[in-house]
């Protein structure tokens, strides 16, 4: 699903456009005093993977319903340094005003999907799928969860209404792995996974004898992984996570775990570095 197609996603793009334009955008209404139709062209200064172009569009379609955009590329698509990506039409006052969020919101996307994909093609070969956290940028979620599976990676949760993860602090607060299982058990629909974030092996068997439907094997050794799997034995689905990066990402794989969940998808990946240039107007 586009992110543009959320009901969420209007309100949150013309938060940022408030943000850059409080009230008038002050340079470009002292150079363009009136309506002057005219086109720009979106181009890519770096490789990497695409995501973002229907925010990208809706982001000047929201100052100006009669702007056009000529997409040469799909959200997903691989891109290279120096190719056209979109040419954008309509009135240059708000090509111009429009320019920054727009592009602050692909570029933000693109850079996290492209970041994906390469951690994905890490995991080629073997049966563990990457998903991503609820690590992100405040009031970018959307986007930014959207972009993570334009670059061939999976969604965890959403949201904390989304599913049951009881981490550290709410094993603390039950009491033990046991009761908090069983008290998730009682209070969420049966429907619901059940999830256990688990530091050590006496966790570990803790969660599987008391039912847990997936276990998180968190910040563990690659040799107690392999433990930890070996004594779950299938009775639960396996998940790693805990400072999950591009560069140690191989070495987890030899665990055997079902799933890796890496937060360095949505708050380290760098920007794709793209640009609006060749403004002019028609002749």
């Amino acid at each position: 699903m586009n992110a543009v197609d959320n009901i969420n996603a209007d309100e949150l793009i013309l938060r940022a456009l408030k943000e850059d334009i409080t009230s008038e955008d002050v340079t470009t209404n002292a150079v363009m005093r009136g309506r002057v139709e005219g086109s720009v062209q979106l181009i890519a200064k770096a490789d990497g993977v695409i995501c973002g172009l229907g925010v990208f569009a809706r982001t000047f379609t929201l100052l100006d319903a009669t702007v056009r955009i000529d997409f040469k590329v799909k959200d997903g698509d691989r891109i290279t340094k120096g190719q056209l990506l979109a040419t954008v039409y309509g009135d240059i006052r708000v090509l111009l005003s429009g320019e920054r969020v727009a592009l602050n919101f692909l570029q933000r996307m693109s850079g996290i999907a492209t970041y994906t994909a390469e951690t994905v093609k890490l995991l080629e070969g073997s049966k563990t799928r990457l998903l991503d956290t609820r690590k992100t940028t405040p009031n970018m979620r959307i986007f930014e969860k959207y972009a993570v599976t334009c670059g061939g990676g999976c969604n965890h949760r959403y949201n904390l209404s989304d599913g049951v993860l009881l981490k550290d602090n709410h094993i603390g607060a039950a009491g033990s792995v046991k009761r908090a299982v069983e008290l998730a058990k009682e209070y969420a629909p049966f429907v619901r996974k059940i999830e256990v974030e688990v530091e050590n092996l006496d966790m570990c068997r803790e969660a599987v004898e008391a039912g847990a439907d997936v276990i998180m094997l968190d910040n563990m050794s690659v040799e107690d992984m392999k433990k930890a799997v070996a004594m779950i034995d299938g009775r639960a689905l396996t998940e790693c996570s805990g400072n999950v990066t591009r560069e140690n990402i191989k070495n987890i794989l030899s665990a055997g775990v079902d799933f890796v969940s890496s937060g360095a998808l949505t708050h380290s990946a760098p920007i794709l570095d793209l640009s609006m240039k060749n403004l002019k107007p028609d002749a």
